[in-house]
């Protein structure tokens, strides 16, 4: 393991990362340099003990480095994944590995019915829900919106938002007053680039939902926050991103790097954890130093 990989803050200068490419919805297992997700470094501190959490996405990326972060905070998790079966796998084994349970769920949450069966899931196997991250995400990217289709369109939304909406329409009546909804949006939500029309477009409209959903569900005491990564090494990258521009992903920002997942972490687990709460219908930045207008 790499310096950079053991500690992410030594990382800047880090070297460029090289090209590559893979077909969606990309395998972390394959990518290089493998991200860091905490496995090395992530200490927990009870923040999470006895909670149950839904983790969407929780294969790879910022999902796999929640998974292990909550597991080390003392929670069992339940992640979803659509059909990354060798990711999750590894995810299950460091969750497992840390004294926590794991349930995968594969399947594919632009579908209402598989959402309504992950939040049955989670009551049937760990008997409560008390933590949602709506963080899986799909993204290309397309030179004009000319060439993005109507079915492109509609699985971006399906994934990225409708999941959202059904995932937390399922799990509300679930959650007992201190429970946290953690929605995963982007810097792209506010510095939006042309090729990824779509995907950020779904990330302007995860900010308005959390914005909205957490005046309601404050009513039951549940909050309602979200994330907002700027660049960061996941295989969402990997496998959307032309293989000539990973050299000079994550450059632009003032850190000069992309992020590993395991340094985006955190932010779930302090929007999770009772040391948050005071805190709800916001956005918090985790962009290496991009700002956030209007956040």
């Amino acid at each position: 393991m790499t310096q950079a990989q053991q500690d992410p803050r030594q990382a800047d200068p880090q070297p460029p990362l090289p090209e590559q490419s893979q077909p969606p919805p990309g395998l972390e297992v394959e990518m290089q340099p493998k991200p860091d997700y905490g496995e090395e470094t992530y200490q927990g501190h009870g923040r999470l003990e006895g909670k149950s959490a839904v983790i969407t996405g929780g294969d790879s990326g910022i999902g796999r480095a929640v998974a292990l972060a909550f597991a080390r905070e003392g929670a069992d998790v339940v992640i979803s994944y659509l059909d990354e079966h060798p990711d999750a796998e590894e995810t299950v084994r460091v969750v497992e590995a840390s004294g926590r349970r794991c349930v995968a769920v594969p399947g594919d949450i632009g579908e209402e019915a598989h959402c309504q069966s992950i939040v049955r899931r989670v009551l049937d196997e760990l008997g409560q829900l008390d933590v949602l991250v709506n963080n899986a995400a799909h993204q290309m990217l397309y030179p004009s919106i000319q060439e993005i289709s109507s079915e492109e369109w509609d699985k971006t939304f399906r994934t990225n938002i409708y999941s959202m909406f059904w995932l937390s329409k399922a799990a509300l009546p679930h959650m007992s007053p201190g429970g946290t909804i953690i929605n995963t949006t982007s810097v792209e939500a506010y510095q939006p680039k042309p090729p990824l029309l779509a995907y950020a477009t779904t990330k302007g409209a995860i900010v308005t939902f959390t914005k909205a959903l957490a005046q309601e569900a404050i009513e039951q005491g549940v909050r309602v926050n979200a994330v907002a990564p700027g660049p960061v090494w996941t295989p969402l990258i990997a496998m959307s991103y032309p293989p000539d521009q990973m050299p000079d992903f994550g450059a632009s920002v003032p850190l000069q790097r992309p992020a590993q997942p395991v340094e985006v972490a955190p932010a779930y687990v302090f929007l999770a954890s009772q040391e948050s709460s005071y805190v709800t219908a916001e956005v918090l930045g985790v962009t290496g130093g991009k700002l956030l207008p209007g956040g």
